[in-house]
């Protein structure tokens, strides 16, 4: 249930709020040093200081904030909590509705490059008959989309998406996408609602269920022993998250600079960067992200999807049946063999990107639109 149609939403974050941060930053208190070099230990202690002095002394968060302004911005009220999403229309006489859903540590920000692409084909050399309407919510607990009352959070954001395609916007049928987090709200809401969803594309794929006794090919056990190698070695966020979240975000939500340290190693070990991060992103992306999470206070409530479904959703998956594709980005957390998807998922196209990573309708807009775009052409 809704209580009314969206209502234009714009962010005016109080000065005092600016202020205080900058006073945290430039109090900082640094880790005493180890003698492990750059980020072999976690988040290299020169960057982070780099960064921490320009966030408090050269950052223009007001630029950022009037640039965030600019988008055409919504919140609504579904089952009692406030979703923020953002709405770009699309050209052309018949755009395709769709709905983007993004991950961690990310926020809705990094689906806007994508999100203007497949909106305005025109403007990137595309066909107007391409364009989508695009819908952009924030994650409950992200930025300003609050977090759902009752434990576990009820309704499951998939239903959410739902309420908010369907019933709040008006759209019988319509596409969604979704890479981390936002790929298995997409592939749930895929499964739940065949009736409206015309179809789904995402960056990453749903483990099916596996017995000790199944049979894989030799492409599907080296993929399974790359997901084990990758948990024991760059796992650990996720297991402290999924454990004991309300711990880590103690330390986080009173620390920025212990807040960019635990977000910043992410974007650089995940981005398709060779190891220099300003390669993908400019420190002022960066910051603005981290912003959003310090500004909101949003860190503990973003761990909340990793601990819920560690503790109550394991095993609630089911098979996705309407048509699927899936981009595979070489520097992304994991590259699911075709047969591997193929378990769980309806898929009808797979595709292998020549480059990008985990944030990729950041770090490449132009390849992700066009396979989208793709994918969707036969779904209209």
């Amino acid at each position: 249930m809704f209580d009314a149609g969206p209502t234009p939403f714009s962010l005016n974050v109080p000065e005092q709020q600016l202020q205080d941060l900058r006073r945290r930053l430039r109090q900082t208190r640094s880790p005493a040093p180890i003698p492990a070099p750059g980020w072999s230990a976690g988040s290299d202690p020169d960057t982070v200081a780099r960064l921490v002095d320009y966030w408090a002394d050269g950052f223009d968060w007001r630029a950022q904030e009037a640039a965030i302004n600019a988008l055409p911005q919504f919140t609504v009220s579904i089952d009692g909590a406030r979703v923020h999403l953002v709405r770009l229309r699309g050209e052309g006489p018949r755009p395709m509705p769709i709905v983007l859903t993004h991950g961690w540590p990310s926020t809705f920000l990094e689906l806007t490059r994508l999100g203007d692409r497949l909106a305005n084909p025109s403007r990137y050399g595309g066909d107007p008959a391409d364009s989508f309407d695009v819908v952009i919510p924030s994650l409950p607990g992200f930025a300003f989309s609050e977090p759902r009352p009752g434990w576990p959070a009820q309704p499951p954001t998939h239903e959410l998406w739902h309420t908010l395609m369907h019933d709040v916007l008006g759209y019988d049928r319509y596409g969604a996408h979704g890479g981390d987090l936002g790929a298995g709200v997409s592939s749930r809401l895929a499964a739940a609602h065949p009736e409206a969803v015309a179809g789904v594309h995402v960056l990453a794929a749903m483990n099916p269920p596996i017995t000790p006794d199944e049979q894989l090919s030799d492409e599907e056990r080296a993929h399974v022993a790359q997901l084990a190698q990758w948990y024991a070695e760059e796992g650990g966020y996720e297991h402290q998250q999924q454990t004991r979240p309300t711990t880590l975000a103690h330390a986080l939500s009173d620390s920025p600079a212990g807040l960019l340290a635990w977000i910043v190693e992410k974007y650089r070990a995940w981005t398709d960067s060779g190891g220099n991060l300003s390669a993908a992103f400019t420190d002022d992306d960066l910051l603005t992200h981290i912003s959003l999470y310090w500004f909101t206070n949003t860190i503990a409530t973003s761990f909340r999807p990793y601990h819920e479904y560690h503790r109550f959703a394991r095993d609630s998956w089911r098979r996705v049946e309407v048509p699927t594709g899936i981009a595979v980005f070489p520097y992304d957390l994991s590259q699911p063999p075709r047969s591997w998807v193929e378990r769980t998922y309806q898929l009808t196209r797979y595709t292998v990107m020549p480059r990008g990573g985990h944030f990729a309708a950041h770090e490449e807009p132009e390849l992700l639109a066009a396979d989208l775009t793709a994918f969707f052409r036969e779904l209209r």
